[in-house]
């Protein structure tokens, strides 16, 4: 085992680092996408990059915070936090209780054997995700890129005062009906609490309103107009650059990750030069410790509402992943152990949770860049971790003054990439039918629901599906009247003597 792991160990090494320093930015961007911050795109990277490499079924598969994933994880994290009353540090144990639960159902798809038989989703279904997807990113990194923050706005914020009282009423309520206190025929207490509710605890519940509010698709559509007239000119510029340098970059060479270009270059610039502009929230320094209180303080009711949605994010995971190891197999002529990964993506995902990690999956751009690097073997996803690791423990303070609109520039190449475009020029050619599943899919993902609208997708295209095949038995039937001088009924005649006409033989072939 020592002997194969280390049996190409130069080639991993550069593959390794290689995809290690792509993986750098990209996992930066989907913590801060999110809305746990890049610590926890970082925490993710490191420890689904490290586990999901040493326990799953594809040797050269990178794994880590994808778009697919962050997509769905940010619409998952938004809503525990709205469901306990907007605080985060009180919704982050059932939020990581959540991608725990996904981790281990994964494991456990993994020893049912279920893994086998992702690749038979139906492409349009996929394909109308993906492009969703893309979609998602490129609206709602808009308002970072033009540098409006909607918390910020007093006459967007304001809109939402009634909202805020209303939500401060029953955060009220709620502590006395905890307390004993809630009587239906004295409110007193009810009053005489409502009374130490100050203006600006109501501001800062707006605040809190605004910014979600505006998280979605609808709601950055809401408020573009607001955006684009306060328009931050040194954030839409820094963003912008770094979108030419990534797109740019490649042109002049693929051997250094654009990506990686447009980070260093444009933040060191803005830091050198002092630029006005907002960064990203601080990273915590030194080893991320485990969230224990997941065990500790583990209450099932609290998880129990959310069970559906562990589920969803597993089978996402377990969909992002084994694509890549088809893309992984072409690469390099191998076949890759389906069963296995969806265990080792499990473990991975189980463990970053615990410290605090979004969930991820295979990524597609980060393993290819190991092969042509020369990774072979799982050690070369092992070494992205641990540079991940390494660069968290020694830079981390520096990696906290990055500009926030570098990171929205890179979001926006990679909603630009993720897109399906290769289904989308085949709309003319392909059945009306996959059309409309494609596009139903996208466009109930984008302003609706992602897991929903992939649900529906998968109903409609089996009840296409099984249409077609009674199409093609009923076209390839040949159904006659029963005579007992063809030679077709001759063994059915002698088996069953007479047959009465009214009796009718099908052939199908």
């Amino acid at each position: 085992m020592k002997n194969r792991l280390f049996k190409h160990f130069k080639g991993d090494f550069f593959g390794g680092i290689t995809a290690g320093i792509v993986a750098l930015p990209l996992a930066l961007a989907f913590g801060v996408t999110s809305g746990l911050g890049p610590d926890a795109g970082l925490y993710g990277a490191i420890f689904i990059g490290i586990f999901a490499a040493l326990f799953g079924g594809t040797p050269t598969q990178i794994s880590g915070p994808t778009a697919p994933m962050t997509a769905v994880s940010l619409l998952v994290i938004s809503g525990i936090v709205a469901a306990n009353d907007g605080d985060v540090s009180k919704a982050l144990p059932i939020i990581l209780g959540v991608f725990l639960l996904a981790g281990l159902i994964q494991i456990a798809l993994g020893f049912a054997g279920v893994g086998k038989y992702i690749r038979y989703i139906p492409y349009p279904v996929v394909s109308g995700f993906m492009t969703a997807i893309g979609v998602i990113i490129i609206i709602t990194q808009l308002l970072p890129i033009l540098g409006y923050y909607p918390k910020e706005d007093s006459a967007y914020v304001a809109s939402f005062k009634a909202q805020a009282e209303e939500v401060l009423l029953e955060k009220i309520l709620k502590e006395e009906a905890g307390e004993g206190y809630l009587v239906l025929e004295d409110f007193s207490e009810t009053q005489r609490r409502a009374a130490k509710v100050s203006q600006e605890d109501v501001l800062n519940e707006a605040k809190i309103l605004a910014k979600d509010h505006a998280k979605s698709v609808w709601g950055t559509i809401k408020v573009l107009s607001n955006a684009l007239k306060k328009t931050n000119p040194h954030e839409l510029g820094i963003a912008l650059v770094t979108i030419l340098i990534i797109f740019g970059f490649k042109k002049i060479t693929t051997a250094i990750p654009s990506t990686l270009v447009a980070l260093l270059l444009v933040s060191g610039i803005s830091m050198g030069f002092e630029l006005p502009y907002r960064s990203i929230s601080a990273i915590p320094e030194g080893f991320p410790m485990p969230h224990l209180e997941l065990f500790t303080e583990f209450k099932i009711e609290a998880i129990a509402p959310y069970l559906f949605t562990a589920l969803s994010l597993a089978l996402l995971g377990a969909i992002d992943s084994l694509l890549t190891s088809v893309v992984a197999d072409n690469m390099t002529k191998t076949k890759h152990a389906p069963n296995k990964e969806l265990i080792g993506q499990g473990i991975g995902n189980s463990i970053a949770a615990i410290f605090g990690g979004i969930p991820g999956a295979g990524a597609t751009i980060r393993t290819v860049v190991n092969i042509k690097a020369g990774g072979k073997t799982k050690l070369s996803g092992v070494i992205a971790g641990i540079l991940l690791l390494v660069i968290l423990m020694l830079l981390g303070p520096v990696a906290s003054k990055i500009p926030a609109a570098v990171l929205a520039g890179i979001l926006m190449t990679v909603g630009i990439g993720v897109m399906d475009y290769k289904g989308l020029k085949a709309i003319p050619y392909i059945p009306i039918s996959e059309v409309g599943i494609m596009l139903l899919v996208m466009l109930l993902s984008v302003f609706w629901d992602l897991v929903s609208a992939v649900g529906i997708g998968l109903v409609l295209a089996s009840l296409i599906f099984m249409k077609k095949m009674g199409d093609v038995t009923s076209e390839q039937s040949h159904i006659k009247a029963l005579k007992s001088n063809e030679d077709a009924i001759l063994e059915v005649v002698k088996e069953w003597g007479q047959i009465p006409e009214n009796v009718f033989v099908k052939h199908l072939n």
